[in-house]
């Protein structure tokens, strides 16, 4: 009696299959993905923007006015630049007022084109108040 071999395995035609199914799913998911990060790291300007404004009020109420120097708020440095690096952010003072502005730095400035600055003034307006500031 013969015995007959079974090979077991996968084809050429099967493996490039699943070759073309995983770079399929990769193409799909990697935009999102990167969409997901970036306005993860947009929070990061968001909670400092409204932390170093309560600062700001703090020191106005100190001293009756406000500061354009981050280091009298008790900040590291001029412009103040975020915990993970994603954000400079420095004051602007204007009509007994104040604007905080984060501006994006790399790698986060070329992954979210759409919202490289995000601003808030004295009365906790948003600016730009489009999708950047999420709810």
């Amino acid at each position: 009696m013969s015995k007959i071999k079974v090979f077991n395995g996968f084809t050429l035609v099967e493996l490039l299959i699943a070759v073309a199914i995983v770079g399929i799913l990769a193409a799909v998911a990697f935009p999102s993905y990167t969409d997901f990060v970036s306005r993860s790291n947009r929070t990061e300007a968001q909670r400092e923007l409204l932390r170093i404004a309560n600062m700001q009020e703090q020191f106005y109420v100190d001293t009756r006015a406000y500061t354009a120097d981050m280091t009298k708020l008790g900040l590291g440095k001029d412009p103040f630049i975020t915990e993970n690096s994603y954000y400079s952010i420095d004051a602007e003072l204007a009509n007994g007022g104040f604007v905080l502005t984060a501006t994006a730095l790399e790698p986060q400035k070329s992954n979210d084109s759409s919202c490289q600055t995000l601003s808030v003034s004295e009365t906790g307006k948003k600016l730009p108040a489009s999708a950047c500031w999420e709810k």
